[in-house]
């Protein structure tokens, strides 16, 4: 009958003992319609004892007893043997058996029972009726749960690719023509459209992670996909329509251009009587399932359609009737002319539904009506191509993007024209060394059909690629369609690296690259294109390096036109989007929507890198790549990623540089330091350091030359604490081996910047000039004079101390006390700074003065007093000066009498009592907010005092009097008091 039995062995495993489970299995018209197993595993495949025991059924028949279905083995028998088959029946199986025996045995003996209206009874081995649905087996209840636990990971622990793996599973039952495939793609739409997280988006406005949105793709591509089966029956259909339109009204449902938030027009409406200027709520909302919806109504009972996918020789007649000639190209080949995304819908419908050579057929038919287009729309260019060029912009006539498109047309034909040229291998699981599967083999198979047979299926593929990565296109509404135009062009790119170029297919990349290059509006390397269009770096990359080794020039002009970036290049009034009587216009700049835009120009940097490297010696090209470049690419830092690298590829470790390269490095790198010379760039330090490098990896000429045109390049700062310090350097010296004028040369120059430096920005270039005019005299005296004529104005006393010691340590003391005085009258030190920066400093001035002699000592000490003001500064400076006779640096022609001065007379009073007054001012200062915690520290404070009072003459008298002043002034401060009586008396 209809029913398979039998138990399974599952041998034992070091951890686990051998089980055995009972299988059973009903199966109808060849499909496994239901399955039980004692095993307990719930999946949406079958487990493995049921596959065991199917296999062994299909493998083995002769070992399988085949029997009647139950009810004629029963038929057969008579009273007395039935009851003992009852009987027997219970006794083995009572505790499950007897509730449901007893049950039926009080129905059978009742006379109005249900059981007993109905003649005969149920048989499960007997099979179903004819009229009966039958269909595989699948178990709706765990697709539920596996896509909610799926779900729920969010697409991470790699739950996207499980996700991605039920979706393939799909497209092969809808291959074996299984129709299991729309029940279960139905369970999991129902789940997706039950995560909870679609509500969360819509409310806060966000997107859904990308992962997420790829996934909804893939479900709406696969909707179309069943929808277009060209044999289900118009019931289903009007089924899945109800089923689809009420999951599209759900406010939650994700849109086709994956925005939750504001929702903006969107170009790739493929409706061309849409006027896009209207309000978005004239627009209607496309969800993700709209396009199937909208799939709903095709059908494939036109008859030129038929005729084209069931025969390999359908050509237009001898004499065509009056409107045929649209059906067929000039060489009578079959076209159809449907909105291309939609055919090749249905050319993936055809290949997903297990149709692969009805595929095939309409994807030729396909191809052949894009060439005739685009063959067309060339000689209409030609027509206007003077009034176009003169205009310097142009219509695009595609109104839809067929790359990043969600039916993805050109992904859908390639694959299509491909599988059928793939060879293959044995070992086709095998992967590579890295773990990744190996790319595939492809061969050249004939197109069936072809009249001159000289076609192939896999140089169609190719042709088509091309012809849809290099359509015009506008660049579509919203982040989410722009990733996805980005992802969809390197998806094709890496598919078109693998395939092995022969001469056939370097024939079809050169005829479809003159094609692009001299196109119109079709093509997005035209000569003039639409402001907004989609930019070709990606695919020219592609084209450049790939006929690179054929035609030399064909791929450099390819790349030279693909570097145009138009919307960041001109602000020009776009051109009207389709044709004018469409009546759309489109806003003019959209240029801050465009979010790819980083991505873009970095693949426009990596376009241009790739002819930089390819041109490598060649000077004419290296040129028209480096004009390109200056003309085409606006970001600074990706210039100078493009210097970089050209200097990288010109200095191989191994062998000498490129000279022609270098100078390319050189060219850029100067633009670099023109466009960030009055720019904030973080990298600006790095960038000047490389540009030496650079310059000295040239030669001298160069650095000669950035030295003498500094100030359009650096700061002042930058001239010549990077620039000339470096090129100064032993270093360079050494490595460019300099002969003495060359030497002089290449100093001299670096003198001249430092005194312009200078003379420009005194305070951050005066030290670094003087250090690079040390061993010239003249230039060195007029940098000192430019310091002295800058140090009134325009300068703080640290940049001067710090030019006054280098000056001492230069062995120009009295220049350095001359700069520390100046210094001196820049400073003001308050009562409470005795831990300020400059403390040092004054010191060191002090110290230099006294070495001089009492004159210098006198000079500066007036300029002490009035800049400093803090008492415990001016104690050290006083003790220090009464430590050792003033005068011991031993200036030539002076004497110096060896006597210790006196703090009685000058210079040195003056001193004493500005530091005694600075004690008594600053002892009232802290005591008018000073706190418990800090008065021992401000005993400390006045013995410190006590010694400075001590010093003069009737100072303990003074001290006296000030202590007593205190108590007076401070007497409520008792605690303080007290303790000033014990230690002062």
């Amino acid at each position: 009958g209809f029913h398979l039995s039998g138990t399974v062995t599952e041998p034992a495993t070091q951890s686990e003992p051998e089980t055995t489970h009972k299988v059973a299995i009903s199966f109808d018209r060849c499909k496994i319609t239901s399955v039980t197993c004692g095993c307990g595993n719930r999946d949406i495949f079958y487990c493995a004892h049921v596959v065991a025991l199917s296999l062994y059924r299909i493998r083995k028949p002769e070992q399988v007893k085949l029997r009647l279905p139950i009810s004629e083995t029963l038929f057969q028998m008579n009273r007395d043997q039935l009851q003992k088959l009852v009987q027997y029946l219970i006794t083995a199986h009572h505790t499950e058996v007897l509730p449901t025996a007893q049950k039926l045995a009080d129905e059978i003996l009742s006379s109005n029972s249900e059981i007993n209206q109905v003649h005969g009874a149920p048989d499960p081995t007997a099979g179903a009726s004819i009229d009966d649905e039958n269909c595989w087996h699948l178990d709706e209840e765990q697709v539920r749960e596996q896509v909610k636990q799926f779900l729920s990971q969010g697409g991470y622990y790699g739950s996207g690719k499980q996700l991605n793996s039920m979706f393939a599973k799909v497209r092969e039952m809808l291959r074996m023509r299984d129709s299991n495939g729309a029940r279960m793609l139905t369970l999991i739409t129902e789940q997706f459209m039950a995560d909870p997280r679609l509500s969360l988006w819509r409310q806060q406005g966000t997107g859904m992670t990308d992962k997420c949105r790829q996934l909804w793709d893939e479900l709406g591509a696969l909707w179309v996909c069943i929808v277009l089966n060209p044999h289900c029956k118009s019931e289903e259909k009007n089924g899945w329509l109800r089923q689809l339109k009420k999951w599209g009204d759900m406010d939650i449902c994700p849109l086709e251009d994956g925005n939750y938030g504001s929702e903006l027009p969107n170009i790739t409406n493929a409706l061309p009587q849409s006027n896009l200027a209207q309000d978005s709520l004239a627009r209607p909302r496309r969800t993700v399932f709209t396009r199937a919806m909208e799939a709903c109504d095709l059908h494939w009972q036109d008859s030129h359609l038929q005729r084209i996918i069931s025969s390999d020789f359908y050509m237009s007649p001898a004499y065509q009737r009056e409107g045929e000639s649209l059906l067929f190209n000039p060489q009578g080949l079959p076209l159809w002319l449907d909105h291309v995304p939609t055919a090749c819908a249905r050319v993936d419908a055809l290949r997903s539904h297990g149709y692969p050579r009805e595929a095939l057929r309409l994807a030729v038919a396909i191809i052949n009506t894009l060439r005739l287009q685009q063959q067309r729309q060339l000689d209409i260019y030609k027509h206007q191509k003077k009034e176009l060029l003169q205009r310097g912009m142009t219509n695009t006539t595609n109104l839809e993007g067929w790359v990043g498109h969600p039916l993805d047309p050109i992904g859908c034909l390639f694959a299509t024209l491909t599988e059928t040229c793939r060879v293959e291998d044995d070992n086709t699981m095998d992967t590579g060394d890295s773990g990744e599967p190996k790319p595939p083999v492809y061969q050249h198979v004939p197109v069936w059909g072809c009249p001159d047979g000289g076609e192939s299926y896999l140089a169609l593929a190719l042709e088509v690629a091309l012809m849809g990565m290099g359509q015009q296109r506008l660049m579509p509404e919203g982040l989410y369609a722009q990733d996805k135009v980005c992802r969809n062009e390197e998806q094709i790119v890496a598919k078109l690296q693998e395939m092995e170029l022969d001469d056939v297919l370097v024939q079809t990349l050169r005829k479809q690259a003159i094609l692009l290059l001299e196109g119109g509006p079709f093509s997005g390397l035209g000569e003039v294109i639409h402001r907004e269009s989609v930019p070709m770096h990606t695919f020219a990359k592609y084209l450049f390096t790939a006929l690179l080794p054929h035609d030399t020039d064909l791929a450099y002009k390819l790349g030279l036109r693909a570097m145009r970036l138009p919307v960041l290049e001109s602000t020009a009034p776009s051109g009207d989007v389709g044709h004018p009587h469409h009546g759309i216009s489109i806003v003019p700049s959209r240029y801050p929507r465009w979010f790819t835009l980083g991505h873009l120009e970095s693949q426009q940097c990596e376009l241009a890198s790739t002819m930089l490297t390819a041109a490598k010696g060649d000077m004419l090209r290296l040129r028209t790549v480096l004009e390109a470049i200056q003309k085409h690419i606006h970001s600074s830092s990706l210039i100078f990623k493009l210097a970089q690298d050209a200097f990288k590829i010109a200095t191989p470790a191994d062998n000498p540089p490129d000279i022609t390269l270098l100078n390319v490095a050189l060219e850029l790198g100067l633009q670099v330091m023109r466009m960030t010379l009055s720019t904030l760039n973080w990298r600006r330090r790095e960038m000047v350091r490389w540009l030496v490098t650079c310059a000295t990896e040239v030669g001298l000429r160069a650095l000669v030359s950035i030295l003498q045109s500094w100030y359009t390049l650096f700061t002042p700062t930058e001239a010549t604490s990077i620039v000339a310090a470096t090129v100064m350097s032993h270093n360079t010296i050494l490595r460019l081996s300099l002969d003495y004028p060359q030497r002089e040369e290449l100093a001299s120059c670096a003198r001249t910047l430092a005194l312009q430096c200078a003379m420009k920005d005194p305070q951050n270039c005066a030290l670094s000039a003087l250090t690079l005019c040390e061993k010239d005299h003249i230039a060195f005296e007029t940098a000192y004079q430019i310091v002295i004529d800058a140090a009134s104005t325009g300068m703080t006393y640290s940049q001067l101390f710090t030019i006054a010691r280098y000056m001492e340590h230069r062995g120009y003391p009295l220049r350095a006390f001359k700069l520390a005085s100046l210094a001196m009258t820049h400073l003001n030190l308050a009562y409470n700074q005795d831990t300020h920066p400059a403390i040092n400093d004054v010191l060191w001035a002090c110290a230099l003065s006294h070495s001089l002699g009492k004159n210098e000592l006198a000079a500066i000490i007036p300029l002490v007093v009035k800049s400093v003001h803090c008492a415990t500064v001016l104690s050290d400076i006083l003790r220090r000066c009464t430590m050792t006779a003033p005068g011991l640096a031993g200036i030539p022609g002076r004497r110096n009498s060896g006597k210790l001065m006196s703090t009685d007379k000058a210079p040195l009073r003056q001193l004493l009592d500005a530091t005694i007054s600075a004690y008594i001012n600053t002892t009232h200062s802290r005591l008018t907010h000073i706190s418990p915690r800090h008065y021992g520290e401000f005993i400390e404070f006045l013995s410190k005092a006590r010694e400075t009072f001590l010093l003069a003459q009737d100072g303990h008298i003074q001290f006296a009097q000030f202590i007593d002043n205190l108590k007076q002034i401070y007497k409520g401060k008792k605690k303080l008091m007290m303790l000033v009586r014990e230690r002062f008396g």
